[in-house]
């Protein structure tokens, strides 16, 4: 029997929306037929110090959140000091899946799987459609227009 293939994906996931649960169904179809996929939730910590700013919901309930979903088997809070090898030593994925805005991870993690002489394919998923509402930053903008027009 084929041994299915474990699916890595990450996220900030704050105001959970249909464009994550788009990357997660994508990243997951990656590994094909009976695939496993495990999520790595950002700590609250680590978006702090990578954005700038806090999340709107604490890492623990979007973590929960992302393990709720269909699509997900186990959902999982990333290391604080965001060690990307400590967190593939523990998952041991075959494929490690990264969102269409995910430039920046999609290189530290190339770099730190050829450092470390780790072969896991890296696949960047793409974007999905032209909803006004599919990324939480401007669900966030919708939110404060909406409550200035009075």
């Amino acid at each position: 029997m084929k041994k299915q293939k474990v699916v890595l994906a990450s996220g900030t996931f704050d105001l959970l929306h249909y464009g994550h649960v788009k990357y997660l169904e994508e990243a997951k179809k990656i590994g094909g037929k009976n695939a496993e996929l495990i999520v790595i939730v950002a700590r609250d910590s680590t978006v702090k110090k990578r954005r700038g700013r806090k999340t709107v919901m604490p890492e623990d309930q979007r973590r929960s959140l992302v393990e709720a979903l269909k699509v997900v088997d186990e959902a999982i809070l990333g290391c604080e000091d965001f060690d990307m090898i400590k967190v593939v030593k523990k998952t041991k994925p075959d494929i490690i899946a990264v969102g269409h805005d995910q430039s920046d991870i999609e290189k530290e993690v190339r770099k730190a799987l050829l450092k470390k002489g780790i072969p896991i394919q890296v696949v960047r998923v793409g974007r999905f459609g032209k909803d006004e509402l599919n990324s939480s930053s401007k669900i966030k903008r919708k939110i404060i227009e909406s409550s200035e027009k009075k």
